[in-house]
């Protein structure tokens, strides 16, 4: 594997801007891919639309401002069903807490001092690069981090609480 920039190409490859060339029978490019999270789907709340790009991420799983909403969003350094189980079995015991407690709606809220905000992924790619501003944002501490660690979400996930004060029910 090579990391350069492309030159031109020639008759039997690749020119690369340190004037190496790489002979090559078949060339394929693949260009302008773009991460995208929850793509194409449009939300609206009240008959406002929300920009997801300005929402932050609740557990890795749920949107600041989205009533009733859990997506799942697998880990990028181990199996994705492994965070999608967890998921699951989360939003099964908060459709429990709910029904126990006759409540309708549940949304998480972002603390009114605000937070810092962080990238909802950290990698430096181009495909997240180009799609960073209309990913949700995360912050620095739990339960607006997203860790990336199944034994840190286990815990979240499988025993904490689902009533913390950064969501509200009615």
């Amino acid at each position: 594997m090579v990391t350069d920039h492309i030159d031109r190409f020639t008759e039997n490859g690749i020119k690369l801007k340190s004037g190496e060339e790489l002979d090559a029978d078949i060339i394929i490019t693949a260009t302008g891919l773009n991460a995208a999270i929850l793509h194409n789907i449009s939300f609206e709340v009240d008959g406002g639309k929300i920009d997801i790009g300005k929402t932050f991420c609740y557990k890795g799983m749920m949107l600041s401002g989205v009533p009733n909403f859990a997506f799942s969003m697998g880990y990028t350094n181990a199996s994705w069903t492994l965070k999608s189980d967890l998921v699951g079995q989360y939003v099964a015991r908060l459709l429990n807490y709910m029904n126990d407690k006759s409540f309708q709606q549940c949304m998480p809220t972002v603390p009114e001092q605000g937070m810092e905000v962080e990238a909802m992924m950290d990698f430096t790619s181009g495909y997240v690069l180009r799609s960073i501003d209309s990913m949700p944002k995360q912050g620095k501490h739990k339960p607006w981090r997203l860790y990336q660690n199944y034994i840190l979400d286990r815990i979240s996930l499988g025993t904490g609480s689902v009533n913390d004060s950064s969501i509200y029910f009615s």
